[in-house]
């Protein structure tokens, strides 16, 4: 219930913010970044949770409301993504963050600058795990680590279907 009054409150404030719209141009500009949204949304809702045979998506990790898009110049974009672990201490957040970050940046067509962030208030240690995922050197180096690395492709490869 409370996911669809979230969706309901997302989708209300849309259509009030797109009717004040006077200009043609900024139409254009919302609806090419829902668009957007959208397209990272379509490539990480597939993600499988390290623990459990569900999907990002299934377990309620990410969600659409949770991707912002904002335009940096004609072709290059920054996104940035709230996600919730499942519960407040999970110890594989960083994790989470890294599978995002991989997939993130191999499937997406465009140019992008990528922020991801654990939802404010949603883990115990969200500060370090954030300054974690989006830090190039960090990043780097635990994909260089060939069981993390497994790990990861496990969770970012698409499913059958």
């Amino acid at each position: 219930m409370e996911i669809v009054s979230g969706l309901v409150s997302y989708a209300l404030a849309k259509f009030l913010f797109l009717s004040r719209l006077s200009n043609k141009e900024d139409a254009e500009k919302i609806k090419k970044m829902d668009e957007k949204v959208l397209e990272v949304y379509d490539i990480i809702r597939t993600i499988r949770d390290p623990e459990k045979p569900n999907s990002l998506e299934e377990l309620e990790v990410v969600a659409e409301e949770c991707i912002e898009v904002k335009s940096l110049d004609d072709d290059e974009y920054l996104i940035i993504i709230h996600f919730t672990p499942t519960v407040p201490h999970c110890s594989l957040a960083t994790l989470i963050g890294l599978c995002l970050r991989v997939k993130l940046q191999r499937c997406l067509p465009f140019k992008h600058k990528l922020e991801i962030y654990i939802s404010e208030g949603s883990h115990s240690t969200e500060e370090d795990i954030n300054k974690q995922i989006n830090d190039k050197e960090r990043v780097a180096a635990a994909m260089e680590n060939p069981n993390l690395r497994e790990i990861v492709e496990q969770c970012v490869i698409e499913p059958d279907d």
